[in-house]
């Protein structure tokens, strides 16, 4: 493939940190979002019109309808965000467009995350942060049987998904003492689970009936679409809890809210909902469920990285090599 000399024009979606704006405006034409405001479909289709290179995050909505509008100068879409599940890739693909993403970089910021859930919600810690802040005038101090949480060390962790952050979670949750198992499409390699001391479950069903907590690490895709449906989270014990700092799509989030209203289970941590931005209000009422607005990759060392990333990716597309984030289906 060969690219012009002349510079490409990369427009961006969102606002990014600083340094990486200044970078980008440095090597290419670029057109930034300074208002940070969410584009339209509209607003996306126009910019797919005219720009050599597209930089979305993982809140831009890319699919093969939107494609079919772009023009003849769009050949390549530089993700900042680690997923591709809001892009048609194969549509993309078809159309002559490659797709690149920024993989690794988020993984031990959405471990930390994850595992910050892990103790917030069984600990009862926003719950007791709250009540602190609007009843600090009538707290009586300490006592032997208020606000009791559950023990951490020694309860039974069900990771769904043993990828790169799902061993990093796996790592952490072991030195707090918990014991860990996980179900995947396939069994890691055995170094590795000898050492997490994982245990791997081929049966997802038989998994959850087994676990005092349950960690959604999986990327969502057609596949794992309400992989926790109503049936699933049914066979969860009524003292489990379930953290997702995935996708919000892969729970059923209606049966999940109506599972933690009956006393199903016993408590939730989201930092991923399933009609983002737009969070549930029957999970808005409960006292038992801690919720975070998507915080998971949000440290400023992994938003930096992840620039660097879309960088070096454009950069290599507009040498005429094939960018070393590619985004390939599996199918292809």
């Amino acid at each position: 493939m060969t690219v012009s000399p002349q510079k490409p024009l990369v427009i961006v979606t969102r606002k990014l940190p600083d340094s990486i704006e200044a970078r980008l405006g440095e090597l290419f034409e670029t057109r930034l979002n300074v208002s940070d405001e969410p584009m339209s479909q509209s607003q996306l289709a126009s910019a797919m019109r005219e720009a050599d290179v597209l930089v979305p995050t993982v809140t831009d909505r890319i699919d093969g309808r939107l494609l079919a509008q772009a023009g003849e100068k769009l050949r390549l879409i530089a993700q900042f965000g680690t997923g591709v599940d809001n892009i048609d890739v194969e549509s993309a693909l078809s159309r002559g467009i490659t797709v690149t993403n920024t993989p690794s970089v988020l993984t031990e910021d959405t471990a930390d995350m994850t595992m910050a859930l892990i103790l917030a919600v069984p600990r009862r810690i926003i719950e007791g942060s709250r009540y602190l802040r609007e009843r600090a005038a009538t707290w009586t101090g300490w006592s032997p049987t208020w606000m009791l949480g559950r023990r951490i060390s020694g309860q039974k962790l069900g990771i769904i998904g043993m990828g790169r952050i799902g061993q990093a979670v796996a790592r952490r949750a072991s030195a707090f003492g918990l014991e860990i198992h996980y179900h995947n499409r396939h069994a890691v390699n055995e170094a590795v689970e000898k050492e997490l001391g994982a245990t791997y479950w081929e049966n997802l069903e038989d998994m959850l009936g087994a676990m005092d907590i349950i960690s959604v690490n999986c990327p969502h895709t057609p596949a794992t679409y309400h992989l926790l449906n109503s049936q699933r989270l049914k066979r969860l014990k009524p003292g489990a809890f379930i953290v997702n700092t995935s996708r919000g799509e892969v729970i059923d989030e209606n049966a999940l809210a109506r599972a933690l209203e009956k006393g199903e289970l016993a408590g939730a941590g989201l930092d991923v909902f399933e009609n983002e931005p737009t969070i549930n209000p029957r999970l808005l009422d409960l006292d038992n469920v801690v919720l975070l607005p998507h915080l998971g990759s949000a440290t400023i060392e992994g938003r930096l990285e992840m620039g660097e990333k879309v960088l070096i990716n454009i950069r290599t597309w507009m040498d005429g090599h094939k960018p070393p984030d590619r985004v390939i289906p599996a199918i292809l």
